[in-house]
């Protein structure tokens, strides 16, 4: 898996001067000559030249048909980062596209970040920022990754990982949705070799026996298909053509999707190119005349194209041996944009031609840019990439007949915010084929779904839609909604949130010190204000559990100026030993039935007259009114209590969990509780008018983290739209 070649400029001018393209040669050379004298002395990880990287990756770019100063950008594209040349110099000398491309590319390296993968994540969302200007940016960087792929042999181990990772779940879905094939499938193939080179050595055996008879087999097929279509007309000869599907594309055949290698249908196809798409048409005929389609196995991405703007007809056939292939039809245009994607408006056309079709295709850019703003968390741009722009895409249908790609697993809320925001928001149900669905009703190839409105103009949506919710499109928008129409809310949730967090992890600072001590994330989240800062934790943009962490070591190096905490040794299990008493000793302790308290709760106690101290939390509504009240005597009664680290006493608390009425719904939630070993003391459940149901148990619970994750594994129940512990 290396690349042994060594490409000089000497060949770059010869592929150059074959090509039917005009360049301008001249710039290019100056181009080569700056990046060589800027490189001179520097080497990659294989001990070649550095310049050899950049040329390598400048031949890519002709391979695809890229234009002069895509070209000259690839020659230059590392010298701002590793030399001291400066993109002032490069707009000086060629000019201000080439200094955007090359700046577009370069990585940052001056901005305070806190670990890789926010570097990364910022890194990411600078090209894809630079790319929604200019696709170039993109381009160029797929091709630099590619090269970096090709000799990633010479690179440490723990690198080659991390390159290979990045790999798969960034740059080949990027490929993918600019429909440049060639360069998806060998990035793919390259970073499958590193993350798995077992499974890759078996698929390749696999794919090498018999590799003569699988030759001769497509080259049989071909020759019956040329001589059957001689006897049409066609405006241009068809062209004919074999193709072997891809190792990491017969990987998720086999090993992800558990199929035998004989119920993989396309790994043989026959691809005919032909001039007009009535000739498309005409050609399948042909092939289904001549031998027997498979059922279910034909699709027109003609009429419907997929998202990448893929356009062929696919038909699975049954050949005279018993052998089913694949045949894939399209016209010589289809072919460009399936073989080179959006570099083929380069390739073919002179720039840019048919700007609305070019914005249509980077809509999703865009769309990618504003829902990564709306999360206030830069690595959500990462997240996005690996599941929104996934290779493997379903098409769904409005009931006015329009085409809507989603990716796989997506829900009727996907459907609904993909349509329009609007829609999404007032949703209230939908049909799929006819028949009412949950909310949570996982879409498929080919259905017609109709999204069900609500006529209430105050309706939006339900938070519980963010966990419902697989694209990040639609999650963003529900979070926007929130954000704009609930800011006080949020702001009040968000200052609650942080205050539990920081008391969690022993953080005392006064609020007038918070602006200080959250300036850096204030910052990073875009957040001017401190009620800025609470609002986005309200909403769901900042995740207070990813910030702990670094919060927790600033606060101990730079603003803890008090003596530590000395250690509690616990006593025997028992109620009271969860309990450390400040200044009361020698009561007896319950806990209160209005909030049921559990380790890891905040709580205060309340001296009570006879019967000890009764635990509550800090968010209970006796609590809360007394503070309300303000009444001295009653201030007096509450004390400061905190649990020990004692885990031996299960404690009993409610849970209720609101979910879409169906059969079978009851069973599921005891089934988790069951299989958790939580012991259920009485469960009830009862149905409401807009047809959810409503499920309560009390249930006894060592602390709140096991509380939390059995919340976690209910909210994964098919139909659940919340989950919450109840009062009393």
């Amino acid at each position: 898996m290396t690349e042994d070649r060594v490409v000089t400029f000497d060949m770059i001018v010869e592929k150059i001067l074959g090509s039917e393209k005009q360049y301008d040669l001249s710039k290019i050379t100056s181009a080569y000559e700056f990046a060589a004298k800027a490189h001179e002395g520097q080497f990659r990880s294989s001990g070649q030249p550095y310049i050899i990287h950049p040329l390598a990756v400048a031949e890519i770019l002709l391979d695809l048909g890229m234009d002069t100063d895509t070209i000259c950008a690839a020659l230059l594209h590392d010298v701002v980062e590793d030399t001291p040349a400066t993109s002032e110099e490069l707009q000086k000398r060629f000019g201000r596209d080439v200094a955007a491309l090359v700046e577009g590319v370069t990585k940052l390296t001056k901005i305070p970040i806190f670990n890789k993968e926010q570097q990364q994540a910022e890194n990411i969302r600078k090209i894809m920022l630079a790319m929604s200007q200019d696709i170039r940016v993109m381009i160029i960087k797929l091709c630099d990754r590619l090269h970096n792929m090709r000799t990633l042999c010479f690179r440490p181990e723990h690198k080659q990982r991390a390159t290979a990772l990045e790999t798969m779940n960034v740059y080949a879905p990027i490929a993918h949705r600019l429909g440049i094939k060639a360069v998806q499938e060998e990035l793919e193939d390259l970073a499958f070799h590193y993350l798995d080179p077992y499974a890759y050595s078996d698929i390749e055996q696999l794919m090498n026996i018999k590799r003569e008879e699988r030759e001769q087999f497509i080259a049989s097929i071909i020759d019956r298909l040329t001589e059957r279509l001689r006897s049409e007309v066609f405006l241009k000869t068809p062209a004919i053509e074999g193709r072997v599907k891809s190792i990491y594309g017969m990987y998720k055949k086999v090993y992800v999707q558990h199929k035998d290698i004989d119920q993989i249908y396309d790994k043989y196809a026959v691809r005919v190119i032909v001039s007009t798409v009535p000739e498309c048409y005409t050609v399948l005929g042909v092939v289904h005349d001549m031998y027997r389609p498979l059922q279910n196995r034909f699709k027109d991405y003609i009429s419907t194209p997929k998202a990448n703007m893929y356009q062929s007809l696919h038909t699975t056939v049954l050949g005279r041996e018993g052998i089913p292939f694949e045949v894939q039809i399209r016209t010589w245009d289809m072919h460009a944009t399936a073989e080179y994607g959006i570099a083929a408006h380069w390739k073919y056309k002179e720039g840019i031609q048919g700007k609305d079709k070019m914005e249509q295709r980077l809509a999703w850019v865009r769309q990618m840019i504003e829902a990564q703003q709306t999360s206030d968390d830069v690595e959500e741009i990462v997240r996005m990439i690996k599941n929104d722009l996934s290779p493997e895409d379903i098409v769904v249908m409005t009931p006015k007949g329009d085409a809507i790609t989603l990716p796989v697993g997506a829900t009727v809320i996907d459907f609904a915010y993909r349509i329009h925001t609007q829609i999404g928001h007032k949703m209230m149900g939908a049909k799929v084929e006819g028949k009412i669905v949950p909310l949570d009703y996982e879409l498929q190839t080919g259905q017609i779904c109709q999204i069900i409105l609500s006529k209430d103009p105050e309706k939006g949506p339900n938070r519980a839609w963010l966990n419902i919710a697989k694209t990040n499109e639609a999650r963003s928008k529900i979070r926007s909604w929130f954000k704009r129409e609930r800011r006080e809310e949020n702001i009040q949730t968000g200052r609650a949130m942080l205050e539990k967090e920081f008391k969690h992890c022993h953080i005392r600072l006064d609020e007038s010190e918070y602006e200080k001590f959250l300036g850096d994330d204030m910052k990073r989240h875009n957040c001017q204000t401190l009620d800025d800062f609470y609002a986005s934790i309200g909403y769901g943009g900042v995740s207070l559990q990813k910030l702990a962490p670094r919060w927790k070591d600033l606060y101990h190096k730079m603003w803890d100026k008090e003596e530590p905490e000395p250690s509690i040794i616990s006593p025997a299990p028992s109620p009271r030993s969860r309990i450390i008493l400040d200044d009361v000793n020698d009561l007896a302790v319950k806990f209160a039935q209005c909030c049921n308290p559990l380790p890891g709760d905040e709580i205060v106690g309340f001296i009570t007259r006879g019967h000890g101290i009764s635990v509550h939390t800090t968010s209970c509504v006796n609590y809360r009114a007394m503070l309300t009240r303000n009444i001295p005597e009653e201030r007096e009664r509450w004390v400061e209590i905190q649990w020990t680290d004692s885990q031996e006493t299960a404690m009993q608390t409610s849970i209720e969990v609101v979910a879409q009425d169906r059969v079978g719904l009851v069973y599921d939630i005891t089934a988790v509780l069951m299989e958790a070993r939580i012991p259920i003391i009485h469960s009830s459940s009862r149905n409401l008018k807009n047809g959810n149901a409503i499920f309560d148990a009390s249930i006894k619970i060592v602390n709140k983290s096991q509380l939390t994750a059995i919340f976690d594994r209910i909210r994964k129940i098919r139909g659940v739209l919340s989950v919450e512990r109840a009062n009393g």
